[in-house]
């Protein structure tokens, strides 16, 4: 099992210059991957896979900059996105009528022999969803959990409180030694992030 991480970049408004980072993940092995929200710049995405079977292609959460790349993705592959019902709103907001399959909680996704497994973490977003690979203790959360904190619920449709019921009650449960693999920056794990809990309580974000 191979783990791969791409970023990518793109702005908001398609003719402005590169100013948002995206990690695009792509598991799997020499021969068939899942990749995890194909941000940004779909060629570039499609050379990560390089010539490999794609099983499936998971959106961790509907905002543009996890989205937005993903019919174009789908012409190169023939694949279409999986994405939380919850999200529909947002997908619809830059993607229009384009297809994606609905994304349930629970559903396990097999690659190289491993499942991936979609945990439905909402407060970032509503459909906000994690995938946890147990074989490789590794979750890929989107925008649920970074290092040092939750993503942003600065939205009418988003919840700290949601979001933090998502982390202690979906995520920390895996374990200290799992590894987030997150949506933007570094790496970091379960156990780093767990005695900060208090600290983004008192915050409130």
């Amino acid at each position: 099992m191979e783990i791969t991480r791409l970023v990518t970049a793109g702005n908001r408004d398609p003719l402005g210059p590169p100013d948002h980072e995206n990690n695009v993940w792509v598991v799997g092995d020499g021969a068939e991957v899942v990749v995890i929200d194909p941000a940004h710049d779909a060629d570039a995405v499609l050379r990560a896979v390089g010539g490999r079977r794609v099983v499936a292609v998971l959106l961790t959460h509907g905002h543009w900059d996890h989205v937005r790349a993903a019919p174009r993705f789908v012409e190169l592959t023939g694949v279409a996105p999986y994405l939380a019902p919850e999200d529909d709103f947002l997908w619809r907001e830059f993607n229009g009528d384009a297809p994606y399959l609905p994304l349930e909680d629970g559903a396990e996704f097999t690659v190289a022999g491993r499942s991936l497994v979609a945990l439905r973490t909402p407060g970032h977003t509503p459909g906000s969803t994690c995938f946890w690979l147990e074989s490789a203790t590794t979750v890929f959360t989107g925008d649920t959990l970074f290092e040092r904190g939750p993503g942003a619920t600065r939205w009418e449709y988003s919840s700290f409180e949601t979001i933090i019921a998502s982390i202690t009650g979906r995520l920390f449960p895996l374990g200290d030694e799992v590894v987030i693999n997150t949506g933007h920056g570094p790496s970091t794990t379960i156990g780093a992030e767990r005695p900060q809990l208090q600290t983004w309580l008192d915050r409130g974000w």
